[in-house]
């Protein structure tokens, strides 16, 4: 088939990689604009349009989408099918129905739950036991389209969301094989609307840990905030990232945020409903990630100290 292939992480990189090894003809890669990055503010490539170089494939890296010229160039293409995964924008209408069989998503959630922008870092946070990817057509609605296949996977005990999205973006990959190679004899399934939950993009702030929120909710969200914004709370005003921890089933009546205890291995911190959460991975501000012991060998830390005041 004629593929438009659209994305930008390295989650898209795998569909990109599997489409070309099934012997389609990618005849262009949508990314984003290169972007500025790290402490030099270099303009750096995304993994998609990497690997769209490194493979000899035209690349469009389009500032505005929403635009008579865009619009063109998409339809210059004359392709089959656009295959979209994690490109970042909202495609206009008049996209949707260009190629033949119009545009097909690859969304790492099982719709209709989690329609949004971060469906893996929620699903984590929330507590969910299972998520999976579906393939479905693009509609003006947000992850609305009817659903073409849809893949299960568990989410595992202690899974950061960086772990759960290589999974997903690997059976994604498998899933738009499938999909397309079975496009012209799946029948769409229409999404339930009304059970339809949301899964918003992140913000810096939505990394603030609340310590009188229960040790497992604490400890979800440290899984689920990765890589971005982080959990973090503050120490002597300077934030502190929260990297790796578990629940503790000691109960105590400390005060949600309070040191419970600090020496050697033992980082242990009070939350709400008298729980315990113990941290085991660190990284203060401006420095490297390191143990909770190397952490305390480097900080007056003591019993009765209160961290995010």
């Amino acid at each position: 088939m004629r593929i438009i292939f659209m994305g930008t992480p390295e989650s898209a990189a795998l569909s990109l990689a599997r489409l070309l090894r099934d012997g389609h003809e990618v005849v262009a890669v949508w990314t984003q604009p290169d972007r500025p990055a790290g402490r030099g503010k270099r303009l750096h490539q995304s993994p998609v349009k990497q690997f769209a170089v490194e493979n000899n494939l035209s690349v469009h890296q389009p500032l505005k989408i929403k635009t008579d010229e865009a619009k063109q160039l998409f339809a210059s293409h004359q392709a089959d099918v656009a295959v979209v995964v994690a490109y970042g924008r909202i495609l206009p209408a008049h996209f949707l129905d260009t190629p033949k069989f119009g545009c097909i998503n690859v969304h790492f959630s099982l719709l209709p739950k989690y329609r949004g922008a971060a469906p893996v870092n929620w699903a984590i946070i929330n507590g969910e036991t299972q998520t999976g990817v579906t393939t479905m057509k693009i509609v003006t609605e947000l992850d609305a389209g009817p659903i073409l296949k849809q893949a299960l996977t568990r989410i595992e005990e202690k899974e950061t969301a960086p772990e759960l999205m290589s999974r997903l973006a690997e059976i994604g990959a498998e899933l738009i094989s499938e999909t397309l190679q079975q496009l012209e004899r799946l029948d769409a399934k229409p999404q339930r609307h009304e059970e339809a939950t949301f899964a918003p993009m992140l913000k810096r702030e939505d990394g603030l840990i609340d310590w009188s929120m229960s040790a497992a909710a604490i400890e979800r969200r440290i899984r689920g905030l990765q890589p971005w914004p982080n959990a973090y709370t503050s120490f002597n005003s300077r934030r502190l990232i929260l990297k790796k921890a578990e629940e503790d089933k000691s109960s105590h009546s400390a005060q949600p945020g309070q040191v419970v205890n600090a020496h050697g291995d033992e980082l242990l911190l009070s939350c709400g409903d008298r729980t315990s959460l113990r941290l085991l991975e660190l990284q203060p501000e401006d420095s490297r990630l390191m143990s909770a012991r190397d952490f305390l060998n480097g900080t007056k830390l003591e019993p009765g100290q209160m961290l995010g005041t």
